[in-house]
């Protein structure tokens, strides 16, 4: 035995085979692995919600949980996830990302080696236009498949299929490889230049084979009418049932499904339809954005080896021009136009000149000084330092107001009381603040089992609940509002 790195590492791949909530793990990644068969490799979060719902057992499955689920099958690595922007037009759809989830290789084993299936077989990811000019001649001879024999006509089948999953299965690992970190960290090193413009030429060529194969298939997909599939599917369907199998039991509409779910799969790559773009589309946008990445950063590096460049002899060339000047205007001149700008800034000064004489030259004039601020956002003056300043008075007189403010409310309620009761069918029109503190006094008053509370002051009173099946309209200057025909009744202290 040897002991290597993937051999001593935990594999939480397998973690949703026992983990908390098993059944609804498992479901999912079934359904995955179902669609997986189908070659529909990336699904979206509302369709595997739509699937799960459809079971009885999941009938109060929620949206949430769905999403709950999914992000810990990410976590797991079970799932991978590639982010959907392109038909984005606003921040806030940017910000609620909608992802499409994929199966990984390792989930793939998994789930095949629980159905007791063969083992996957992982190629070399590529881009090959020469599958896509196979595939197309494949559709091309769809319609003399309806006359051909089961044999031919199974044989035919699997070598479209074969073709059409190795194409997706390449150019998914191909532009996964592309997007990943360590790619974006080759891309920005010296060394990429020079394998640069060999990987440009080869996405450039899938792109020529795109453009040239896949408005082919499109048309010939698009001709093939529902009876002419119904007779080659079942061509399919029939040899495949004919086959010696160890599961005998395997029911032909299990073949026909999958056949015909396959070929919808198909269908969906090459051809767009109810307003959603068609996978060979995304593959193209991908690759061209690519490219433009590539691109983009070959053009930062060429930025700054030229910005790195030695000019020590632009230098020492300049300075001998400098040494052959006569006198020191011709070497004002030879400086103007070297340093010089070619459309220079002129700046007025408010300063009185010393003398108005016009034979008097710039460099005679006195040096006048201007303060230049950096133009960036985090630039801030420096803040003088002062001392805390005495704020009594304002706080007294702040006290003061407060307490006169306290008094007048005091003497209204005062005016309020009736023989030690406030009843609120018999109010006046009340201004705000004195609304105010009545309800408070309600609220604190309801909120005790004995209907007893005491105001900020210390008087205890109790609410007289006798007439409260009966309303009032209570009058206040922003307004009126009905209310029980509650009384606010004052206890002596004893």
């Amino acid at each position: 035995m040897r002991v290597s790195e993937k051999l001593t590492r935990p594999l939480t791949e397998a973690k949703y085979l026992n983990a908390d909530n098993v059944d609804r793990y498992r479901a999912i990644m079934r359904i995955f692995y179902e669609n997986y068969e189908k070659l529909k490799y990336w699904m979206y979060q509302e369709e595997v919600y739509a699937e799960m719902v459809q079971e009885p057992y999941f009938s109060d499955y929620r949206l949430e949980q769905c999403q709950q689920d999914l992000s810990a099958l990410v976590e797991w690595k079970n799932l991978s996830t590639m982010q959907d922007t392109r038909k984005v037009s606003s921040i806030e759809e940017f910000k609620n990302k909608k992802f499409r989830y994929q199966m990984s290789e390792y989930s793939v084993e998994i789930e095949r080696l629980v159905l007791r299936l063969e083992n996957l077989l992982v190629e070399g990811a590529s881009l090959e236009p020469t599958l896509l000019e196979r595939i197309r001649r494949c559709v091309e001879q769809f319609p003399e498949m309806a006359s051909k024999d089961e044999e031919t006509v199974y044989t035919w089948w699997n070598d479209l299929n074969h073709d059409f999953i190795r194409l997706n299965q390449n150019y998914q690992d191909y532009i996964r490889d592309l997007n990943s970190v360590k790619a974006e960290e080759m891309m920005r090193t010296k060394e990429f230049l020079l394998f640069k413009d060999k990987l440009v030429e080869y996405l450039r060529n899938f792109i020529r084979g795109l453009q040239r194969n896949v408005g082919v298939i499109e048309e010939h997909l698009r001709a093939i009418n529902e009876e002419l599939l119904g007779q080659v599917l079942d061509k399919v369907s029939a040899y495949e049932m004919s086959i010696p199998r160890m599961d005998a039991g395997t029911a032909e509409e299990l073949f026909a499904e999958k056949a015909r779910g396959r070929y919808q799969n198909i269908y969906r790559w090459f051809v767009s339809g109810d307003g959603e773009e068609n996978e060979a589309g995304k593959l193209f946008d991908a690759t061209n954005e690519i490219i433009r990445r590539i691109t983009r950063y070959a053009a930062q590096m060429s930025e700054r080896n030229a910005l790195g460049a030695n000019r020590r002899e632009e230098y020492r060339k300049l300075a001998s021009i400098f040494m052959k000047c006569k006198d020191m205007q011709e070497a004002h001149r030879l400086s103007a136009v070297v340093f010089g700008l070619e459309r220079p800034f002129h700046l007025k000064a408010g300063d009185a000149r010393e003398t108005d004489s016009m034979n008097k030259g710039v460099f005679e004039e006195e040096p006048i000084q201007f303060t230049l601020k950096p133009r960036i956002r985090t630039y801030r003056e420096k803040s003088k330092r002062s001392s805390i300043a005495e704020k009594g008075q304002e706080k007294a007189a702040a006290r003061q107001q407060m307490l006169k403010s306290l008094k007048e409310d005091r003497k209204k309620l005062a005016a309020l009381e009736k023989e030690g009761r406030i009843d609120f069918s018999a109010l006046p029109v009340l201004d705000t603040g004195v609304r105010e503190i009545l309800l408070k006094w309600l609220s604190d008053a309801l909120e005790d089992g004995d209907y007893t509370a005491r105001t900020d002051d210390g008087r205890l009173y109790t609410l007289d609940m006798e007439h409260a099946d009966e309303t009032c309209v209570v009058h206040c200057e922003d307004g009126n509002f009905t209310m029980p025909k509650l009384s606010i009744v004052f206890q002596e202290e004893r």
